[in-house]
């Protein structure tokens, strides 16, 4: 229960202090230490959300939202759909063998 808040505090932060252009400035003074996997990934939803705000929230915010995040979800979308179908064959020709 306590790594679930965590996370969604970790997350909450992240896009806030992104909001505010403070993420950057931490990320330069704390280095790598700032991009682990879930406040990188908040941060790279909200930056181009912030950046392309201006041309309006369904074309700009919703259409460029995704650009620098929407190939890590298609690569992770897809490679765990194929790891699903491997397991799947696999397991249902160990389950056919006993």
């Amino acid at each position: 229960m306590s790594g679930t808040i965590v996370s969604i505090i970790l997350i909450g932060l992240s896009a806030f202090l992104t909001g505010l252009n403070l993420f950057n400035r931490i990320g330069k003074f704390a280095g790598a230490g700032s991009l682990i996997p879930i406040t990188g990934f908040a941060n790279s939803i909200v930056s181009p959300a912030m950046e392309y705000k201006s041309e309006g929230y369904v074309m700009g915010v919703g259409g460029k939202m995704f650009t620098v995040a929407g190939p890590v979800l298609v690569f992770g979308i897809s490679a765990s759909i194929i790891v699903g179908i491997v397991y799947l064959i696999f397991n249902t020709q160990s389950m056919t063998l006993v």
